[in-house]
C-alpha cells in the first residue's frame, strides 16, 4: 500500500504522520484482492482556524472511496474519517458478496464543478475511464457518495451519466445516437 500524507496550514509532526499511517495500514488487507494489487491512498491533513480536517483518498483494485472529517482536534478528525472508510468499505464488501459480481475499473473522466454565481470552472479532476455496465457504476457512485458519476457504458461504448433522484433512485443518461 502506497500511502502519502501531506498537511496544509499547519507543521506536521512525525507523531501525526505515523498516527495517520498506522490507521490507514489496516484497509491493505481489506481492499488488495491480489498481493502484488497497488493500493494508492493519499491523505491531506489540514488546518484552517480551529478546523482540523482530514481528507482520505483511496485507489484499489479500480474502485475509488473518499471521505473527510472535521473536528476541532487533528487525532479526532483521523479517527472520525477511518470509521467513515471503514463503514464504506464494508458496505461495498457486502454489495459485492450478494449482486456476485466482481468490481469493475473506477471510471471518470472529467468532473467539473461550476460555481453557481459565475458558472466558471473552479475544480477540474481527471479519472482513467474504463468501461462498465450501469449496475456497477451505480455501486461507484454510492460509494463515492457524489451526486453523479461518468462512465463508459460496456454494452454502447457511449459515455453515460448516473445520478441519484430525489426519490432515492438512480437516474441513467446516455447519449442520443
Amino acid at each position: 500500500m502506497n500511502i502519502t500524507v501531506s498537511g496544509r496550514n499547519f507543521d506536521m509532526t512525525e507523531a501525526i504522520r505515523d498516527y495517520a499511517e498506522n490507521k490507514i495500514k489496516k484497509f491493505d488487507k481489506l481492499l488488495a484482492k491480489d498481493p502484488g494489487t497497488a493500493v494508492e491512498c493519499n491523505v491531506t491533513l489540514i488546518v484552517e482556524k480551529y478546523r482540523h480536517k482530514a481528507e482520505v483518498l483511496i485507489q484499489a483494485n479500480g474502485m475509488v472511496i473518499q471521505a473527510e472529517s472535521i473536528t476541532g482536534e487533528m487525532y479526532a478528525s483521523i479517527d472520525e474519517v477511518i470509521e467513515k472508510l471503514d463503514r464504506q468499505i464494508v458496505k461495498h464488501k457486502e454489495k459485492l458478496s450478494s449482486k456476485r459480481k466482481s468490481v469493475s475499473k473506477e471510471v471518470i473522466e472529467d468532473h467539473v464543478v461550476l460555481a453557481e454565481e459565475h458558472e466558471r470552472i473552479i475544480k477540474e479532476e481527471k479519472f482513467e475511464m474504463k468501461p462498465m455496465n450501469p449496475e456497477e457504476a451505480a455501486m461507484q457512485l454510492e460509494l463515492l457518495g457524489k451526486d453523479f458519476y461518468v462512465f463508459t457504458n460496456t454494452k454502447t461504448g457511449d459515455i453515460n451519466v448516473i445520478y441519484i433522484r430525489k426519490d432515492g433512485n438512480f437516474g441513467l443518461i446516455e447519449p442520443v445516437k
